[in-house]
């Protein structure tokens, strides 16, 4: 009975880490980068005869990949996008993706981002491009009411994805409060603060929380923050886009 639940434990977190795409272009982009761990190739029994699915299965063949074939209505079920999947999709293994516990095993000092509410994909995609770029060691991203892993968001990323660590939280103020309460510093960015954000001194871990495009850092998660920190701006601009944001403290 312990090995059967030492077997299930290993298989729901190996499953937690794969993301289903969709679409020729993007899964044939996934398949020709040797870079991105594959679990499995889903093709749809219906499709007509084309280069590109010839091309696809000669690379899972080559680098061992399993072929699935389904029915239309079962690979719609798969890509969950009946009406763009174009009859593939394939399960890649994210192998960065955890929870803060993994993290923080690995991690004893830290720079994370944490998003509260970006819905932009386009956005998100730059975010992990910055922050893999830069001194961030992890996002910390919401599962529900913020931009998911998507084709958009590994394009906008440009393959960056498959390299940062992304920590899955499904309740954003809970996962920022054991990290406070472990010695966590959780800055949140403001026009109205007094403190340059080049200016104030970091401790060895530090949360930056960054908010929607339109409403910023909800109410709730603002309260779980240490302190406010501005970025200066001149000629009277009072904000700038998440992503650059991001990409700023990504450097400091």
């Amino acid at each position: 009975m312990q090995q059967d639940s030492e077997a299930y434990v290993k298989k729901k977190a190996f499953f937690e880490k794969v993301l289903t795409i969709y679409g020729r272009n993007a899964v044939m982009e996934a398949l020709e980068d040797e870079a991105v761990s594959i679990h499995k190739l889903h093709l749809s029994k219906s499709n007509k005869d084309a280069s590109v699915l010839e091309d696809m299965k000669a690379i899972a063949q080559k680098r061992e990949i399993e072929v699935a074939y389904h029915d239309k209505q079962s690979l719609s079920r798969i890509s969950k996008n009946a009406k763009q999947d174009q009859g593939v999709a394939l399960d890649i293994v994210l192998e960065h993706f955890g929870d803060e516990e993994a993290f923080k095993k690995d991690h004893s000092s830290y720079r994370i981002i944490a998003l509260d509410g970006v819905t932009n994909p386009q956005n998100l995609g730059m975010i992990i491009r910055s922050c893999a770029a830069g001194n961030i060691d992890a996002i910390l991203l919401p599962t529900k009411g913020a931009a998911q892993i998507s084709p958009l968001v590994i394009k906008a990323s440009v393959g960056t994805l498959f390299k940062m660590p992304i920590i899955r939280t499904s309740n954003l103020k809970e996962t920022l409060k054991t990290f406070k309460d472990e010695g966590a510093a959780i800055y949140t960015l403001s026009s109205h603060a007094q403190q340059d954000y080049k200016k104030e001194s970091y401790g060895d871990k530090t949360i930056f929380v960054l908010g929607n495009e339109s409403e910023g850092v909800s109410k709730t998660v603002e309260a779980m923050c240490n302190k406010s920190i501005a970025i200066p701006m001149k000629r009277g601009v009072e904000s700038l886009n998440v992503a650059v944001t991001a990409s700023l403290l990504a450097f400091l």
